[in-house]
């Protein structure tokens, strides 16, 4: 009599298991889902102001922060973007903000305003290059010494070869992220 209620119950374990698998899995991506939509009204209008693809800054917030905006960076980057207290700065400078301070950027729309209007920024700075793009970002995240630095010869405006010569793995992987992640957009959003 004991063997058929074990084998019942081994049989329903066995069945939820990967229910639960499934619901909890889901529960996860539907959070990342959604924190991935929270921001879009103040991305778009970011990018707006800015003349930025809204794609393009959504995917380095995905690749700065995952969408947390309470991320806070080794190298004191804080927020959505990742933005750095002299990059908060000019950005506020630029927008005659008054009585300004770095810890103001930990309010999300600020933080993707400055961000958006810093992306725009460094993406003028390589248009006489086959694709500003491995540019910009790699000055996004290393700065623009080391992309001085790696732009010599054939990598002053070819883009595959600035990508070969970065010698930070860490920022070549950045930027091959970032346009993955925007590519990646492009495809799945719905204009």
């Amino acid at each position: 009599m004991r063997r058929p209620f074990f084998k019942i119950v081994l049989i329903m374990l066995l069945i939820a298991a990967p229910v639960a698998g499934l619901i909890v899995g889901g529960g996860i991506l539907w959070r990342r889902w959604r924190w991935e939509k929270l921001f879009d009204v103040e991305i778009q209008k970011a990018a707006a102001r800015y003349r930025i693809d809204p794609l393009l800054v959504k995917a380095v917030i995905w690749q700065e922060s995952k969408f947390n905006p309470n991320a806070k960076g080794r190298a004191g980057e804080i927020g959505l973007m990742q933005v750095q207290e002299i990059a908060a700065e000019e950005w506020a400078e630029s927008e005659h903000l008054k009585d300004f301070t770095h810890a103001q950027i930990w309010e999300p729309t600020r933080n993707i305003h400055a961000g958006a209007w810093y992306l725009s920024r460094v993406m003028k700075r390589y248009t006489n290059t086959d694709n500003p793009l491995p540019y910009a970002l790699a000055d996004y995240n290393a700065g623009r010494a080391h992309v001085l630095r790696w732009n010599k010869g054939a990598a002053q405006t070819n883009s595959q070869a600035f990508l070969a010569q970065m010698d930070y793995p860490g920022t070549r992987q950045y930027a091959l992220n970032v346009m993955d992640r925007y590519r990646y957009y492009r495809e799945h959003t719905q204009k």
